[in-house]
């Protein structure tokens, strides 16, 4: 983790982070020659949100997730030997989650247990569904035999204290990314009070899931009737979409302004006006795409990934921007590819930047990995690595 600061202008964090689970997400890529187009998108409704419109008997009900279960349990360990996915226990834990949000809350008690016993009464009873079965067998056997991530299925992430609306088209929150609302409340707020009445950005927001908790954070350190502000910003219309509707969702629309635009493009109207600018940007080497989980590399959205030959291209190009959009004693975070990803940007921005940022140190992720730098600078950043930078 990588944290600077600006001399007297702004502070930051940048974070590093493997890999290890399936989950989308979708970020903009000034340095990718994916072209996106500005058709409208309708985000899909999660699971557990859609209301009981369907039914099944119970019988039916079992004999799908029999099947299911049987399906799940023929993995073995074969993903994860084949590239660290996931083996059959979590895979029927994932199950379970698929029935939790597909039968109300209410019926739990009464039809979960039934499923799992041999009892033969009442099976012809029906059961009130979020979705039909036929759907059930479909995507249950997209999860298992095209490896779709779980999150895309269900139709959402559980992050922090949030449940955010995920699908195809957007990376899906991680839990080291939490890091960066850590950082946010821990360091920047703590420490400089002011800025949680400042406008803060969210660049490659995704799901939205930074801006909506740094949003929560700043209405936590307010004081007063004085109130700090997030603009959100992404490339991909389905990523705009999908965080206008969380942001709604949590009745954040006063708070959080999601832009469509790429990196600092959308956000002239607050240049060097920013109190803090946070990332989780694409950091993956190029070649490094196609070994990685099945439900990462054939599923998220390669934009939201891939970073360049050396996973830098958009790391120095947040670096190299952030400078004049924070105002002086400003945050910024940032997500990077481990330790020698943040070392060859502390050094970069050391020989290429001298002066701009200061305090520069090295903090670990929840693995103990060296992958994040904290410093005075004006620029921060989280992942495997996390890169705190605050300004002078």
């Amino acid at each position: 983790m990588l944290k600077l600061r600006l001399s007297g202008l702004s502070c930051g964090a940048c974070t590093n982070f493997r890999i290890p689970m399936p989950i989308p997400r979708s970020y903009s890529n000034s340095a990718s020659s994916i072209v996106l187009s500005s058709i409208d998108v309708k985000p899909k409704v999660p699971l557990y949100l859609r209301p009981p419109s369907f039914s099944a008997s119970l019988s039916e009900l079992a004999k799908w997730h029999k099947w299911a279960k049987n399906l799940a349990s023929s993995v073995g360990s074969t993903f994860v030997t084949l590239d660290n996915g996931p083996d059959s226990t979590l895979l029927r834990r994932e199950l379970n989650w698929l029935l939790q949000d597909l039968i109300e809350l209410q019926h739990h008690s009464k039809i979960l247990p039934r499923l799992e016993s041999s009892n033969n009464e009442n099976l012809d009873v029906s059961v009130a569904l979020r979705a039909p079965l036929e759907e059930m067998y479909c995507v249950w056997r997209q999860r298992i035999e095209e490896r779709r991530p779980f999150q895309y299925v269900v139709g959402c992430e559980h992050w922090r204290d949030l449940v955010l609306s995920v699908q195809e088209g957007v990376l899906i929150p991680r839990p080291e990314t939490e890091m960066i609302i850590d950082l946010v409340e821990d360091v920047a707020l703590n420490n400089a009070p002011e800025l949680a009445q400042g406008v803060w950005a969210d660049l490659g927001t995704g799901s939205g899931a930074i801006a909506i908790a740094t949003a929560r954070a700043l209405r936590s350190h307010a004081d007063g009737d004085a109130r700090g502000r997030v603009i959100a910003t992404d490339l991909s219309p389905v990523a705009v979409a999908v965080a206008t509707s969380n942001v709604q969702r949590y009745g954040l629309e006063d708070v959080v302004d999601v832009r469509k635009g790429s990196w600092f493009e959308p956000l002239k109207d607050v240049q060097g006006e920013l109190a803090g600018v946070l990332s989780n940007p694409p950091y993956i080497p190029s070649g490094d795409i196609s070994g990685l989980q099945a439900e990462v590399g054939q599923h998220e959205p390669i934009i939201a990934l891939d970073g360049g030959t050396s996973g830098t291209n958009d790391l120095l190009h947040l670096i190299d921007g952030v400078a004049s959009m924070l105002k002086p004693g400003g945050f910024f975070a940032f997500e990077t590819n481990g330790e020698k990803q943040c070392r060859f940007l502390v050094d970069y921005i050391q020989n290429e930047k001298p002066g701009r940022f200061r305090d520069i140190n090295i903090v670990s992720d929840f693995a103990g990995n060296k992958e994040k730098i904290i410093a005075d600078v004006p620029v921060t950043s989280t992942g495997n690595g996390i890169f705190p930078i605050q300004s002078d």
